[in-house]
């Protein structure tokens, strides 16, 4: 089947066009008749009259047939005419009646919505309405239909210190709104929370501190039942102070699932980075079934080319349970410390802990690696401390600590980030430590920094995390320990039965290697780092 277009302006054009055209060759023709049609003889000889003869009648036959061609050419345009007017009479007549079945559904869906709108304030379903700027403060956005639509964007501030306006909440099918953005230093508003299906909106941006500090990211929306946590908002710039902390990731709490929202990026500053703002936290609970759950993502400091770079945001906590069933959990990873370039670079941020407490089933718990130390990219910095790993501990199943972070480099600074400790391992049926970060590598007449210690390890069988090397400089860095197969939590100390002691890290450049962990009750001991 073939599909054909057409345009009734483009036609009636074309007819125009070519009316003109046979305007044009019809006074030509005219033109021509009088001289072509009645030749005089050359000469009063029989030739000459045979001559003027055969011209005088090819002149009257192409007259003849100029003629049947203008009354064909006129035919054609008025044919061109009529179907331009045939198209435009057929597309206005299937226009009325999309336009009232548009109208009627209008009239279904405002005499639905009304009621709702009049007594809630909210629709029954459609998108909540936007957030507005008024006398320079940004007003909450209004809420999504009760059934489903998604929450409005705040609105943004515009006066010096205003919060930006929340973003609405969705209804049972939706997403949460984004947040408004804060007015000048102002905190930036939070993001709209999700009901049964749907993901939290993201925090709105701090505002920009043009004299003063960058305003706070807004805070993460509240995932539904299902779905995810919004991502914190990213912190405010200053141009002259220090950078707005990151928004904290949205919470998860869900039946069988949770994934809660990242922290938001610190706001980058003259005199210091702003921090990275937390990672959501995530929990579950299925009375029977499978559990999953995933803390959010710390996240990054805010840069500083010659302060103090910002501290990367922790890791969310996670934790899921169930009475009878299998739990998967995650504790959320550090976030990065802030860069810097002739200054001191962030520290990363600790890894969140991970908890799996079945009561009769089988849990894996673990826990978020340590945040990377920031990196000190000038002359005279100092890279950043590597964040310590998060603590996994289920009751019968599988624990594993969080690596650490490494220490921030600075090739050509004075001193490179120490390591960060690898997370504890903790359950009744095995564990295993987190490792120990890297120290960061300085330049040539600076200091590697020391490598972190492992994880400890708690279980009927355990093996704890190594320690990390040091970092390579004019002087190295010092190895760090081995994790013993033992965990320390909240003054309480236990050894595994069966547990095996984390290797010492390796000195590097002169630097001293750490000592291996201690075994468990029965296991052996760990082996000294290298120097």
């Amino acid at each position: 089947m073939s599909f054909v277009i057409a345009g009734p302006e483009a036609l009636a054009g074309a007819a125009s066009d070519l009316a003109g055209i046979g305007s044009s060759l019809s006074a030509a023709h005219a033109a021509a008749a009088a001289s072509t049609t009645v030749v005089v003889a050359p000469a009063a000889d029989e030739v000459s009259a045979a001559i003027k003869s055969v011209f005088s009648q090819y002149a009257s036959e192409y007259q003849a047939l100029s003629t049947q061609a203008q009354a064909f050419h006129a035919q054609f345009v008025q044919a061109l005419n009529s179907g331009a007017a045939s198209y435009a009479a057929a597309e206005a007549a299937n226009a009325n009646p999309l336009q009232a079945l548009q109208a009627a559904g209008q009239s279904v869906s405002a005499a639905i919505n009304d009621p709702f709108l009049h007594y809630t304030g909210r629709p029954l379903f459609g998108n909540g309405t936007d957030g507005t700027t008024a006398n320079g403060v940004g007003t909450a956005a209004g809420g999504g239909g009760w059934l489903f639509g998604n929450g409005g964007t705040g609105g943004n501030s515009t006066n010096p210190g205003a919060t930006g306006g929340a973003g609405g909440s969705s209804g049972l099918l939706g997403n949460g709104g984004t947040g408004g953005i804060g007015g000048t230093g102002g905190a930036g508003g939070a993001g709209g929370r999700a009901w049964l299906i749907g993901n939290g909106g993201v925090g709105g941006t701090g505002g920009v501190g043009s004299t003063g500090n960058g305003g706070t990211g807004g805070t993460g929306g509240i995932g539904g039942a299902i779905g995810g946590g919004g991502t914190g908002g990213t912190g405010g710039a200053a141009s002259m102070g220090t950078g707005g902390a990151g928004g904290n990731g949205g919470a998860a709490r869900g039946l069988f699932t949770a994934f809660s929202g990242d922290g938001g990026t610190g706001g980058a500053g003259a005199t210091g980075g702003g921090t990275g703002g937390n990672g959501g936290e995530a929990s579950t609970f299925s009375p029977v079934g499978i559990g999953l759950a995933q803390g959010g993502a710390g996240g990054t400091g805010g840069a500083s080319p010659t302060g103090m770079a910002g501290v990367g945001g922790q890791g969310g906590l996670t934790a899921a349970s169930a009475f009878i069933g299998i739990d998967l959990v995650h504790g959320g990873a550090g976030g990065a410390g802030g860069a810097t370039t002739t200054g001191f670079a962030g520290t990363g941020g600790n890894g969140g802990l991970a908890a799996s407490p079945d009561l009769f089933g089988f849990g894996t718990a673990q826990g978020g690696a340590g945040g990377a130390g920031g990196v000190a990219g000038g002359t005279g910095g100092t890279g950043g401390g590597g964040g310590n790993g998060g603590l996994g501990a289920t009751l019968v199943g599988l624990a594993g600590g969080g690596n650490a972070g490494g220490g921030g480099d600075a090739s050509s600074g004075l001193h490179g980030g120490a390591g960060g400790t690898g997370g504890g391992g903790a359950s009744f049926l095995a564990a295993i430590g987190g490792a120990g970060g890297h120290g960061g590598a300085a330049g040539a007449t600076g200091t590697g920094g020391n490598g972190g210690d492992g994880g400890g390890a708690l279980s009927f069988i355990g093996g704890a995390g190594n320690g990390g090397d040091g970092g390579t400089g004019g002087f190295g860095g010092d190895g760090g320990n081995g994790g013993n197969a033992s965990v320390t939590f909240q003054g309480t100390s236990g050894q595994s039965l069966f547990g095996v002691g984390g290797n010492g890290g390796n000195g590097v450049d002169g630097g001293t290697g750490g000592a291996g962990g201690a075994g468990g009750t029965y296991g052996a001991s760990g082996t000294n780092g290298k120097p």
